[in-house]
């Protein structure tokens, strides 16, 4: 984050920089207090106050509403919060960008990714760029598919690793990378494990199953899985995660279908057995997300890497 010092703004004329003000303004909207907004920005409470009433005289409207007990956003704060975001985002890019003329890679890179890439490999990623590039400074959003895109494209993330179905945007560029196994997996003391022929469909029906939440790319393959195989599970539970659902198979409370990079060190433990499905693994795919074509090195270093990354294609076989 860009930290602002008490003499940036002149408390005499008003005047302060536009990209200033809609940091401060941004900060005080996130914070819903202007001490604490004052604390993170390193500045007095009387000069956030400045830069915001400075602020919403250029807008020509009040943006937030204050009483003693809150701060928060009225409508037209919420719009002018929506687009500042954009805007600060667009500009420390463009910084970034002009640095890489004359340095190496180094600064911040925003990265964002869905839950299972999130989880399991961007760590393993990270952590090899880290060793070669030790001054990018790396920081990390988890969410579902839909959440990273749209941060790609308001520009709050310089780059997204998602899977599944999301609304493609004009401006937005996406690249196949990588392949994900999913596979059917049960307790080693499963009665399907130890089965000698390959498990049949009907078996799987008979099963109680503990799938992610609607929404999530987990429960979306297992879902295509279903509707590919005409599978109607007889018992089905949800939970919010993987962990909690890796724990319940474990415990014999059904089975699931999860990605092999979720799974590794329960494969190598021997908590979890793949259970040998005709027609399975099932195969999805990981795309890399940008919404700009001018790219900072930092970024194209971890493009590059995600790329050529061998681990990514070791884990998925």
């Amino acid at each position: 984050m860009m930290l602002l010092k008490q003499d940036n703004v002149n408390q005499e004329s008003g005047e302060c920089r536009v990209d200033q003000q809609l940091q401060v303004f941004i900060t005080v909207a996130e914070k819903k207090n202007f001490s604490r907004a004052a604390e993170e920005l390193l500045m007095t409470q009387p000069a956030v106050s400045q830069y915001i009433r400075t602020f919403e005289e250029n807008i020509g409207m009040r943006l937030l509403e204050r009483t003693n007990k809150y701060v928060r956003l009225n409508k037209a704060g919420e719009i002018v919060y929506h687009h500042a975001k954009e805007i600060v985002g667009l500009y420390s890019r463009m910084q970034n960008l002009v640095d890489d003329l004359v340095n190496k890679a180094s600064g911040p890179l925003s990265i964002g990714a869905s839950f299972t890439f999130g989880e399991y490999v961007l760590p393993h990623v990270i952590a090899k760029m880290q060793e070669n590039t030790p001054d990018i400074l790396p920081s990390v959003t988890i969410g579902n598919t839909a959440e990273i895109a749209g941060y790609v494209m308001s520009h709050q993330l310089d780059i997204g690793i998602v899977e599944g179905h999301f609304d493609k945007e004009k401006q937005m560029e996406v690249e196949e990378f990588a392949e994900d196994y999913m596979v059917v997996v049960a307790s080693p003391k499963h009665p399907l494990v130890n089965k000698r022929d390959k498990v049949l469909i009907k078996d799987l029906e008979q099963q109680r199953w503990i799938l992610r939440e609607t929404g999530s790319g987990t429960r979306e393959a297992t879902e295509k899985v279903f509707e590919r195989y005409d599978i109607s599970p007889a018992s089905i539970m949800s939970f919010g995660s993987t962990q909690p659902i890796k724990e319940a198979v474990e415990a014999g409370l059904g089975i699931s279908l999860l990605s092999q990079w979720a799974i590794q060190k329960e494969l190598r433990n021997g908590d979890l057995q793949i259970l040998n499905v005709k027609g399975l693994p099932f195969t999805r795919q990981f795309s890399i997300v940008t919404a700009s074509p001018f790219k900072t090195k930092s970024l194209q270093v971890f493009i590059d890497l995600l790329r050529h990354n061998k681990e990514l294609t070791v884990w998925s076989t």
